[in-house]
């Protein structure tokens, strides 16, 4: 009995060496991962659990009752001969993992076949097999897996019921009790340990897999974390040397370069003395790869470097691509080809995907920031045509009646038009620019309204050097004077507040006109809005460029009541926030 446990054993290793076979093929992942496979995989694995449930049958010892020896197992047996094999593990393992379409088919596939065999065990056994799937899918459980302890205690069990069932069915009983005396109890433990293996190994292979990809996941997570920072500047000497000293610490190479089409931007590591940033591209398989595009492996001699005692003797070089077009290369070396896996090669390829795709959003980035200062620049740049006819109109008529005061007024009309032109290009100015530009306006308005416009400024002065997006101020109080007070013959007012709240300015802009009707709130920032005495631009545009520069907390805040008044008001952070 116990030389029967030694072989049994024995060939239950070999059995089991297939468990590390099997963790390679997709069907069988899915097995272990997904509660359901798809009518194909299914299939595969019936089919496939059924063939291992086979072999384990032709991998047993022949048992003849007779002469009480053991023999090799042959296409079919004699009427005294049984089979001590390991058949049940397939078919156990099958029911356990996939339910009870995969142990029950497989079960019948190895069961017919055991039948077919021959012996006087040939029907308790073949249909043991078929119980035996029945069995270990009733302890199938979706989203769990079956612990080594439980598989064994299962494995055990359906070695058990074959044995009984040798004894109810096969006759002679003398014989049947004779073989399970000799086979029964070796054959409940090996295939118990067997099926306990089996599970083992599979779930520790599967397992370190997802470790390794788990890990190669997380690095280019955290390379892809790093690097992004350096890229979004663009592919330069600088944010190329740092993606490298990135690379280089991650994963460990010999080196790791960086090119653009002409150049190497940056070299990290051995043979950095002569591999040096800022010369040209000396090599043809770097020139290939910007060429066509794609990965490709070099050795020592395509590599082909000025110095023979080099010691970079392989490299992997993928290309870096923008909007599809290779614009350089990723090089990472290697002491020879040995040192190249194929797990390195899809990490690199993934890089080399990862940092292209970076490039492509720094490319978007800096797209969308000149689209966005072009929009700024041109909303800055208008002026109200109204105004200015009406400016020119008020000079002319003054330059006989009042010769100064029309050439005060020109002036300021100077400076105003003046600001609104460096407005165009400038990103920010002071308050206390912002504020002069105002005044400029205010005293070509006060000329036209006389006595009627009363303008109370209020500012902290301790906050006139902060910085304010260009013609900002002077929209809203145009909007208070032409809209507001323009139907007012006295007592017009128009109040401009600009005080410190710590981390932010608040500006403020009232009048005291004739304000605006509640439906009417709603559209204005929102939309262009056309009226009689202007192009119905000012507030959109202001509204506009605050939010492109300072986001949503910026935007203008207006509360207004007819015949009461309108109060616009607004908050932006304090220098060194915004662009």
């Amino acid at each position: 009995m116990l030389d029967l446990l030694v072989i049994m054993l024995e060939r239950v290793g070999t059995i089991v060496a297939v468990a590390f076979i099997l963790t390679r093929f997709r069907f069988f992942k899915n097995m272990v991962h997904q509660d359901s496979l798809d009518r194909k995989q299914e299939m595969t694995a019936i089919l496939f659990f059924g063939f291992f449930g086979i072999i384990g049958t032709y991998f047993g010892v022949a048992f003849n009752t007779h002469t009480l020896h053991f023999n090799s197992v042959s296409i079919e047996l004699t009427t005294d001969e049984a089979i001590a094999n390991s058949r049940v593990i397939g078919i156990v393992v099958a029911g356990l993992l996939g339910g009870y379409r995969l142990g029950v088919g497989a079960g019948l596939i190895a069961g017919i076949h055991r039948m077919s065999l021959g012996g006087f065990t040939a029907i308790s056994c073949g249909v043991s097999t078929i119980i035996s799937g029945l069995l270990a899918s009733a302890f199938y459980k979706r989203g769990k897996h079956i612990k080594p302890l439980a598989a064994f205690g299962i494995g055990a069990f359906a070695e058990t019921i074959q044995m009984g069932l040798i004894l109810l069915i096969s006759e002679p009983f003398e014989k049947a009790l004779s073989l399970v005396q000799t086979i029964g109890l070796p054959m409940i433990l090996a295939n118990g340990i067997g099926t306990a293996l089996f599970l083992l190994i599979v779930y520790n292979v599967i397992s370190d897999q997802e470790k390794a990809t788990a890990i190669q996941a997380q690095k280019s997570l955290r390379i892809a974390d790093q690097t992004i920072g350096y890229l979004r500047k663009g592919m330069n000497s600088e944010t190329a040397l740092a993606v490298c000293n990135i690379l280089f610490r991650e994963l460990k190479p010999s080196a790791v370069a960086m090119t653009n089409k002409t150049d190497i931007l940056a070299h990290v590591g051995v043979a950095d003395d002569h591999h040096k940033a800022s010369s040209p591209l000396q090599t043809h398989i770097t020139k290939k790869v910007l060429q066509h595009g794609e990965l490709v492996i070099a050795n020592e001699e395509s590599i082909h470097c000025v110095r023979d005692d080099c010691p970079l003797g392989a490299a992997v070089i993928a290309p870096l691509k923008l909007r599809d077009e290779t614009i350089g290369t990723l090089k990472l070396y290697y002491p020879s080809e040995k040192a190249i896996t194929n797990v390195t090669i899809e990490l690199i390829a993934g890089l080399s995907s990862l940092l292209s795709n970076q490039l492509e959003i720094a490319e978007a980035d800096r797209s969308f920031q000149l689209a966005k200062d072009a929009e700024i620049k041109a909303l800055q740049a208008q002026i109200s045509p109204h105004f200015l006819f009406n400016s020119m109109n008020i000079i002319v008529s003054l330059i006989r009646t009042n010769p100064d005061e029309a050439r005060r007024l020109l002036t300021s009309l100077s400076y105003f038009l003046r600001q609104n032109l460096e407005g165009t290009t400038a990103e920010k100015v002071t308050l206390e620019q912002e504020l002069a530009h105002v005044e400029a306006y205010l005293k070509i308005e006060e000329a036209r309204f006389i006595d009627k416009l009363k303008v109370c400024i209020d500012v902290d002065p301790s906050i006139l050097q902060e910085t304010i997006p260009p013609l900002t101020l002077q929209p809203l109080v145009e909007n208070a004077i032409k809209h507001g007070i323009k139907d007012m013959e006295k007592n017009s007012i128009v109040q401009v507040m600009i005080q410190d709240e710590g981390d932010a300015i608040s500006i403020l802009v009232q009048d005291n006109g004739m304000g605006i009707v509640k439906e009417r709130l709603p559209l204005l920032c929102a939309h262009q809005i056309e009226s009689d005495t202007g192009t119905g631009m000012g507030l959109y545009n202001v509204n506009r460029r605050l939010l492109m520069t300072f986001g949503k907390q910026a935007a203008l805040h207006i509360e207004s009541e007819v015949e009461n008044g309108t109060e616009i008001s607004f908050r932006i952070p304090k220098m060194g926030v915004g662009i």
